[in-house]
């Protein structure tokens, strides 16, 4: 059982800020930030889950039947994170790439506290074994003798480096593109990883300076003892309301301008490059067919196609899915008969997935999978963790990925360039953060 209380904060930014440090004191950590976004299906600005009572940590082999049994028997708020190497759990895969993080595949967690914040409403969720540190959390929350301060510099020098260099790159979209002509797959997500080994930094004030020139809609922080996820995250993978379920795949990105009508020109251009149209649609017909597989008969919809929407860094084209489920259709299912999003796979999905891993350098591990929650009722809510950076304490190890989509009229230049432009916040932050100790 838990036990509600709800308050109203005038700075809510500050709020968030304390609250994210307040955060750190424990092992289990999922923080969501819509920044503002109010785009259909929002369901609050932010939540904040911490301190697991029970949880789930596994491998790829039997993950999804295993988190159907903990959800099922836990009959209340799970948070957590699937990894895209769950696709092994679902398909006949395997990876055996270079993994410098080595995360668990799967992790979801029981909180003993969840945050809700709503325009100025602070909700507390408490279990209430717990209940009695309601009043007292937020006190200290809210004392202006208890600020929360964080130092914003990393401890180590930043050297970024990529695992895969141009020319090498270019090669390897050749070969993609190869597999294209001869009929093998239509479209394929390719990756490349971007690192720095022997590195301390601060993951909170990491996430806060990524988080700051980004302000994406499902914005994450995510800590499991010593890993770390820092998430500017413009992408819903799956929402579940009820019967209804949402799928709001990304295809098609473009720079943006400071000149204002620069700037319209090029999301115009974007809405209207047939390139660009045209890997979003076969990602559409791809997230239809999975959706179909547990909807009900002809309750699968294309709510919106190829629409252009802005955020910081970016012009993003985003179309949404919606499918009607029966009151019956167990919630984890859903998930594993869409798993992994079609965004970051290709077409036919699992050809896709089989070319990705003979030409990826780097295992994807929670890069290109999915941060979200569960309620007690089987709805859920899961991003695409994409513009993120990873981080293993013990290891010394930050990590962010970047990809595009490679069809048959793909340039490998181009394909470059825009993973150096979807690379830029992550960069940017990593090196803000060295430069300013200088």
């Amino acid at each position: 059982m838990r036990k509600k209380l709800s308050f109203t904060v005038s700075d809510i930014k500050g709020f968030k800020n304390n609250l994210l440090q307040w955060a750190q004191q424990f092992n289990e950590v999922v923080w969501r930030d819509s920044n503002g976004h109010n785009e259909k299906y929002t369901s609050f600005d932010a939540i904040l889950a911490v301190d697991a009572i029970t949880s789930i940590v596994t491998d790829t082999e039997n993950a999804f039947e295993d988190l159907k049994t903990y959800q099922a028997n836990t009959k209340d708020y799970i948070f957590g994170y699937l990894s895209y190497d769950l696709k092994n759990d679902v398909e006949v895969l395997m990876s055996s790439n270079f993994d410098g993080l080595n995360f668990p595949d799967l992790f979801f967690f029981q909180p003993k506290k969840i945050i809700y914040i709503d325009g100025n409403l602070v909700s507390f969720n408490y279990l209430n074994m717990v209940d009695d540190e309601i009043e007292a959390d937020f006190e200290a929350l809210t004392s202006p003798d208890e600020p929360y301060a964080y130092n914003l510099f990393a401890e180590s020098e930043v050297q970024i480096k990529q695992r895969i260099h141009k020319e090498e790159y270019y090669s390897k979209v050749n070969t993609m593109l190869e597999h294209i002509h001869r009929g093998d797959i239509y479209e394929a997500n390719f990756c490349l990883e971007f690192y720095a080994d022997d590195i301390q930094i601060n993951p909170l004030a990491t996430y806060l300076r990524l988080n700051a020139i980004s302000h994406a809609p499902f914005a994450t922080f995510l800590k499991l003892n010593d890993n770390y996820l820092m998430s500017a995250s413009p992408e819903r993978y799956l929402k579940k309301e009820g019967a209804k379920v949402i799928s709001q795949p990304i295809k098609g990105t473009s720079k943006r301008s400071k000149e204002l009508h620069e700037d319209s020109e090029l999301a115009i251009n974007l809405a209207a490059d047939p390139k660009e149209r045209a890997e979003n649609i076969m990602i559409v017909d791809l997230v239809r067919n999975d959706l179909s597989k547990s909807a009900l008969k002809g309750t699968v919809i294309v709510e919106e196609l190829c629409k252009v929407y802005s955020f910081d860094q970016v012009h993003q084209m985003i179309s949404t899915i919606t499918a009607e489920v029966s009151d019956n259709k167990n919630p984890v299912d859903i998930i594993k008969e869409t798993f992994p999003m079609g965004s970051m796979t290709g077409a036919p999905k699992v050809s896709a997935m089989k070319i990705i891993d003979e030409l990826e350098a780097t295992k994807r591990g929670l890069y290109s999978g999915s941060v979200g929650y569960f309620t007690p009722e089987g709805d859920f809510d899961l991003n695409v963790v994409i513009r993120s950076i990873l981080y293993k304490k013990s290891k010394s190890y930050a990590s962010f990925s970047v990809g595009s989509a490679i069809t048959s009229k793909a340039s490998p230049e181009k394909e470059y360039e825009e993973c150096l432009l979807k690379a830029k916040a992550m960069h940017q932050v990593l090196e803000d953060v060295h430069n300013k100790m200088r």
